[in-house]
């Protein structure tokens, strides 16, 4: 019996990223008992540390972790700014449309850090994200990724006002974000007119 537990539990890890799972079941539950935050454009913090499992070939955090433990934080900051809540009861569903990161330091087996996420923008389109791996060592911010969050089925100013019930003026966007956007759009449009989708749209 104790065999076919382990075999199956063995099939089950080989099947399925189990740890992202019970990842993603544990910042929901620590974001649910938290207090709500009312201000959407307020900066929010998730601590984590570089374990065993984040590290590759070079003893420190692998390129990728960055990019899922920026998952992780934005789902907390939806959790607790009620936008995941708001855009669930609108029927919409937020998925990353574009990200870049910029790494500026790496994080080292052991070192503790947090994750600083805030909206800095929206359009009728998506919302704009930008998340900072700070270390608690000395502060350093070793990364930052801007991230475009599509929204699907509703707009982020319906969802803004559903949870705020007014109004938020956007502000306005930081030039690197300009840019940033501005370079997405001329990718999306080389890439159509590379397919032929610009011939077949006119």
């Amino acid at each position: 019996m104790l065999l076919l537990v382990l075999g199956a539990l063995l099939l089950l890890f080989c099947s399925v990223d189990v740890w992202y799972f019970l990842r993603g079941a544990q910042v929901f539950f620590q974001a649910w008992f938290q207090p709500r935050i009312w201000d959407i454009l307020a900066e929010q913090s998730i601590d984590g540390m570089v374990l065993p499992h984040d590290l590759d070939y070079m003893g420190h955090m692998n390129n990728s972790r960055y990019l899922r433990e920026c998952d992780f934080a934005r789902f907390h900051h939806y959790m607790r700014n009620g936008l995941f809540m708001a855009s669930r009861k609108l029927g919409a569903k937020m998925v990353v449309g574009a990200s870049t990161i910029r790494y500026r330091r790496s994080l080292a087996f052991r070192e503790a850090f947090e994750i600083r996420t805030k909206v800095v923008g929206w359009d009728e389109k998506a919302f704009y994200l930008e998340q900072r791996f700070v270390s608690k060592t000395d502060g350093f911010v070793s990364a930052v990724m801007l991230c475009r969050q599509n929204v699907v089925r509703c707009s982020p100013e319906s969802i803004i006002e559903f949870v705020c019930k007014r109004k938020i003026e956007c502000p306005e966007f930081p030039e690197d974000l300009k840019h940033w956007i501005s370079f997405i759009s001329a990718s999306s449009q080389a890439l159509r007119a590379e397919s032929g989708l610009e011939e077949k749209n006119k």
